[in-house]
């Protein structure tokens, strides 16, 4: 994070990432100066409206976040921007987008809980758009030039007023990840019970584990001796608002619909209480570990791994399998993951894994049977990527193996 007596002092001349917070009310035009240099501006948490027509004099900038702002409509100047790659605009008030402000080179456009009742046409006919993150909106439709989004990749539209499944979406060649929870056409009447509810005085939290989009891990213990569960819990202690995948609500649902599997973080017990929602599970072995880490700005899509990482194509093998399985059950269970990835996944030196994070899950059983066909050929899609990220972290001398040909063939498939 920089200041802005630094920018204005010259003292940031040259530099590549620009990021102020410091309440603006508007946009400081001393950034202009940096027009030869800067790639990537942020000015999330500020109170911004507008951006200067001059934005588009920022000829190299490739990534613009200005999220938690007062935007209530995307600025059109970024339309002008021709280098302008990924735009992060969540959590403002917008209800506009104009035709003409989404820039010609998108890949990634996140307008995460705004005020969007309707997307223009031209979203349909930005080629290069992978990543798109509509969570927490108010549409009640998708343009249907979205049908021509042949390179997207990862869609989430969950939390908004859809009354139709978006069939343009279904049959786009390069869709893996996509959720959809929290809309009417996807809203079920059943309240899962396959854990018991207990009260959230009944344990004690303890040190954070993680801490995702939708809630926090921690460890805890039990107040009293429990004779149904185990001693050793974790607690995800759900976040109230919509999240960049939806409502928190619906994760909820969506992990006690797929019920237990070895390869699953096993549910033990919910919280259901007033401003309080929670999940028990079962605490995770310390010897697990993450198998890979989350997409960068460059991979967009695609999971990355610590530099010098490798695994055998015996451990890749039996990682795939187990996974195999998990699709299976997830689908037998009529709930798609809709975050099926590496850096889901914890492993073990026995190449043993339990896979988690549901917070983009979506429960598909009210859906025809031909669109449920669909969601599940989308998610297999993502199962493919993850087989073909694992093969890029295989070591070298497993590479013209049998099982690594076979894998990569696999892989291919679409």
């Amino acid at each position: 994070m920089q200041t802005l007596s630094q920018l204005k002092s010259g003292e940031l001349a040259g530099i590549k990432r620009l990021a102020l917070s410091e309440n603006l009310s508007s946009f400081p035009l001393e950034i202009l100066s940096l027009a030869d240099s800067l790639e990537i501006l942020d000015l999330s948490n500020n109170q911004l409206t507008s951006l200067p027509d001059e934005l588009s004099l920022l000829k190299n900038l490739k990534i613009i976040f200005a999220s938690n702002n007062q935007f209530e409509a995307l600025p059109e100047v970024l339309g002008q921007c021709v280098n302008l790659e990924m735009v992060g605009f969540k959590a403002n008030q917008i209800k506009h987008v104009s035709e003409h402000s989404l820039p010609p080179k998108l890949r990634w456009l996140i307008l995460t809980d705004n005020r969007i009742e309707v997307l223009p046409d031209s979203l349909g006919e930005r080629s290069k758009l992978q990543k798109l993150a509509l969570a927490g909106n108010r549409l009640t439709q998708l343009p249907l030039t979205m049908a021509q989004s042949t390179n997207l990749e990862l869609v989430r539209i969950s939390a908004n007023r859809l009354t139709e499944c978006p069939t343009q979406l279904l049959s786009l060649p390069n869709l893996a990840w996509f959720a959809f929870a929290g809309n009417p056409f996807s809203q079920s009447n059943i309240s899962i019970k396959s854990v018991p509810e207990v009260s959230s005085s009944s344990f004690t939290l303890q040190e954070v584990l993680g801490q995702g989009a939708s809630g926090i891990i921690s460890k805890a213990v039990w107040n009293k001796p429990q004779s149904n569960f185990t001693d050793d819990i974790a607690v995800k202690v759900f976040k109230g608002e919509v999240t960049s995948d939806g409502y928190p609500e619906d994760e909820l649902q969506a992990c006690l619909k797929v019920g237990n599997h070895i390869n699953l973080v096993q549910s033990l017990a919910q919280v259901s209480e007033k401003d309080y929602l929670a999940l028990i599970m079962n605490l995770i072995p310390a010897h697990y570990k993450n198998l890979g880490l989350p997409p960068c700005f460059n991979s967009c899509t695609r999971d990355t791994f610590p530099p010098g990482f490798s695994l055998s194509i015996d451990q890749i093998a039996k990682i795939i399998a187990q996974m195999e399985n998990v699709f299976e059950h997830l689908h037998a269970n009529k709930v798609c993951h809709g975050d099926l990835y590496a850096h889901n996944t914890l492993f073990d030196e026995n190449a043993n894994i339990i896979f988690g994070d549901f917070g983009a899950a979506t429960m598909y059983h009210m859906l025809t049977l031909e669109q449920q066909k669909q969601i599940k050929k989308i998610e297999r899609r993502a199962l493919h990527h993850m087989i073909d990220d694992l093969l890029s972290i295989c070591a070298v001398e497993d590479q013209n193996s049998a099982t690594y040909n076979a894998l990569s063939q696999q892989a291919g498939q679409n």
